[in-house]
């Protein structure tokens, strides 16, 4: 065998054992996932709050107590999370919202959240619905690309037309 087959062979094998190795550790880390998440279901209650502010922040910035940020790992304490400042009660708390939840909380605004420890789960609506955030406005980019789909497909809807007539 030529030393570019061993070569090849070496690769293949090296690939095949991080692919299992990737497998394996993908469903260890879904089911530590899913025992989060069955913990967190089991702890959440209902509590109203008057939500001051809301901002994505990193970690060390948020305001959240010490020993959090020291709990947390490394690879987390770069990146941004939903923080969201209320008034629980007579105090003032930083709670970490979901990130399904957060665009949902309005702002300066009275609501009752599902709350696991420091951890917001769902909101709803104090007095009445929740209004949805209104939608962003589209870029310039995606305004021209919209609009040459919108051509291109008028074009081959109205050639199609023509070739029906024929």
């Amino acid at each position: 065998m030529s030393k570019v087959t061993i070569v090849l062979l070496v690769i293949l094998v090296i690939l095949i054992g991080l692919l299992i190795g990737l497998y394996f550790f993908g469903k260890k880390t879904q089911k530590k996932q899913e025992e989060q998440q069955a913990q967190i279901q089991a702890m959440k209650t209902t509590v109203s709050m008057l939500v001051i502010d809301k901002k994505r922040l990193p970690i060390k910035e948020s305001g959240l107590p010490q020993m959090v940020i020291d709990q947390t790992p490394k690879l987390m304490r770069r990146q941004k999370l939903p923080i969201v400042k209320a008034k629980v009660g007579p105090r003032i708390q930083t709670l970490i919202a979901d990130e399904k939840v957060f665009d949902l909380i309005p702002v300066k605004k009275e609501i009752k959240a599902e709350v696991s420890g420091l951890y917001i789960v769902g909101v709803k609506g104090l007095r009445g619905n929740l209004e949805t955030p209104p939608p962003k406005k589209k870029g310039i980019l995606n305004r021209l690309r919209s609009r040459a789909e919108a051509t291109v497909s008028s074009q081959s809807s109205s050639s199609a037309k023509q070739k029906k007539k024929k």
